[in-house]
């Protein structure tokens, strides 16, 4: 497909697929366009047997710095009702594979709220999130108030949310948003190295347990527990399963076929 507003790479690496959000003037703005084209590559790449990993990323100066404000001045209530654009991030979320954020430079508002979607982020040492929303009169809508909350605790959502400050990608680490940090120029090849490693485990095995952890991350513990059974018992349906124990009986290395 031909995109406007983002690159897809299908095979950077085996099993690994990139898409670089692409309005750099605009230091990667997320405007409804892009948001489609977004929503569009990862359901064609999570439909692609040949993919099992992606890498979300932008570029050096910005991953996103926020929604197109632009195309929100002068809405009210109603026409942001019938927008529905945040029916795009619930897409993003029912991605099966398993999707790294690589972030440098900005990620700030919406483009906070879409590096908290993927499933773990690397970060360059340049990096700085916030939710910055409330300088503008409004509040986090794709989900920064719940996930920020979640991710680094209450105290310091709160104190972020209501005062717009940034963090650092080094005070992200530590708060628990951000997996690893790298220098600004190794952060892609760091974030290509996981999602690599995660691209050789056993597919089905990996997308039940992103399943599981995010269940986790979205619901009571009796929840996550009673979900996280299933999938445990499930997967001893799947070839990958009988392959993986019979390697480790037989000291060689697993051969997964995704079935």
């Amino acid at each position: 497909m031909n995109y406007e507003f983002i690159l897809v790479e299908p095979q950077a690496k085996p099993g690994v697929a990139v898409v670089r959000l692409n309005r750099p003037r605009e230091l990667n703005a997320l405007n409804r366009k892009l948001m489609e084209e977004l929503v569009a590559a990862l359901q064609m790449l999570d439909a692609n047997a040949e993919v099992r990993a992606i890498v979300l990323t932008g570029n050096e100066r910005a991953f996103a710095a926020g929604a197109d404000i632009k195309e929100m001045t002068g809405n009210g209530a109603v026409d942001m009702l019938k927008l529905d654009q945040f029916a795009r991030w619930e897409a993003i979320r029912r991605v099966k594979k398993p999707v790294v954020a690589a972030v440098s430079g900005f990620a700030l508002g919406g483009g906070c709220e879409l590096a908290m979607l993927c499933d773990t982020i690397v970060a360059s040492e340049s990096a700085q999130f916030g939710q910055p929303e409330i300088k503008i009169g409004v509040i986090p809508g794709a989900g920064g108030t719940q996930r920020l909350t979640r991710a680094i605790g209450k105290a310091k959502a709160m104190e972020l949310i209501l005062t717009g400050r940034l963090l650092t990608a080094r005070e992200a680490q530590t708060y628990g948003l951000v997996a690893i940090v790298a220098p600004v120029e190794l952060y892609l090849d760091e974030a290509l190295r996981l999602a690599v490693e995660i691209a050789a485990m056993p597919p089905l095995a990996v997308q039940l347990a992103k399943e599981s952890v995010l269940q986790a991350y979205e619901s009571h513990l009796q929840e996550g527990l009673l979900n996280e059974r299933k999938n445990f018992y499930l997967l001893f349906a799947t070839e990958d399963q009988k392959e993986g124990m019979q390697a480790f009986a037989e000291k060689r290395a697993p051969n997964w076929q995704g079935k």
